[in-house]
């Protein structure tokens, strides 16, 4: 089968395309025809060998850590899904990816696939899509009649936070690019232009999801109403004691009944999947290098 690979970290001429063997599932497991994968830019931080101590991966190693796809094939002991079903699921960052024609996944991290959307596009949802839902609901416990920003709004996360927020029957403010910013508005927000600086009032809630420099960081926390949370993916949050401004700043873990939950939510038509671009396999080098060079428009999926 074929599969991207890169067999030491690198920039991304390090990717390439290899013939390796089709993995067989153990127990517990289940082999995965792969109809997508997604880009996100920890593959990138990892193939880089920025997060070899946070994430350890033995190479060579597949990028990939969303899956859309149809079960091929059920180690033992699996009885949640059977051959020809059709699943997503957020992998492991530290073992094997999807961006190849077969996968082996846990069937614990997986949940039946989207019927409105098409299985490739499915994609676009597991990682970026939990991140959301934990930041909304777990980490800042997003209530009915609260004021919540969401900055970063216009990428894969903010998109999804925006949205979720929103149906939790927060107002939401967000910020966005004009590239986004209808999209943005669409989803339920007020858009207050691209950066912080144009934000004003208190919020319950500050959920960042875009890289930024401490000045800006602190600017978001002083938008925390006492007593309030900031909450952040992309940059470490800092702490407010003096305001009781709680601060978190988390990763997202695999999580297969919170991903139900969203594919639910997609099925009903109340959350929109976003994708900006499709490529095939053989294009991931590239993406990884647009991405590099900061050009990617987008959620990319990977079709395969």
């Amino acid at each position: 089968m074929k599969a991207v690979r890169f067999h030491q970290y690198g920039d991304a001429t390090v990717l390439s395309t290899d013939e390796v063997a089709q993995p067989v599932p153990g127990p517990g497991q289940v082999l995965i025809q792969v109809s997508g994968t997604s880009f996100n830019p920890v593959d990138a931080a990892i193939r880089a060998g920025y997060l070899q101590e946070a994430f350890p991966v033995a190479l060579p190693q597949t990028p990939g850590l969303d899956v859309a796809g149809t079960v091929a094939q059920l180690g033992d002991g699996v009885t949640r899904f059977r051959a020809g079903d059709q699943v997503v699921g957020f992998l492991p960052m530290t073992s094997g990816g999807a961006a190849a024609e077969f996968v082996i996944a846990s069937a614990e991290v997986l949940a039946p696939a989207p019927t409105a959307v098409p299985l490739a596009d499915a994609a676009a949802l597991p990682a970026v899509g939990l991140t959301a839902w934990q930041a909304v609901y777990e980490h800042a416990g997003v209530q009915p009649g609260q004021r919540v920003l969401v900055h970063g709004a216009g990428g894969a996360v903010g998109g999804y936070a925006v949205q979720l927020a929103a149906q939790a029957g927060a107002t939401v403010v967000a910020t966005a690019g004009a590239r986004n910013a209808d999209r943005v508005r669409g989803y339920g927000a007020q858009v207050a232009g691209r950066s912080a600086d144009g934000v004003t009032g208190e919020f319950d809630a500050v959920l960042n999801f875009a890289p930024a420099p401490p000045a800006d960081m602190a600017t978001l926390a002083g938008l925390v109403r006492p007593g309030g949370i900031l909450v952040s993916t992309a940059t470490p949050a800092p702490q407010d004691d003096a305001r009781g401004v709680r601060s978190v700043s988390m990763y997202v873990r695999s999580d297969a009944q919170q991903l139900a939950k969203l594919v639910d939510r997609v099925d009903a038509g109340k959350l929109h999947v976003h994708v900006a671009e499709r490529v095939t396999l053989d294009e991931l080098p590239a993406v990884h290098t647009r991405n590099d060079a900061g050009t990617l428009p987008g959620k990319t999926i990977i079709t395969v």
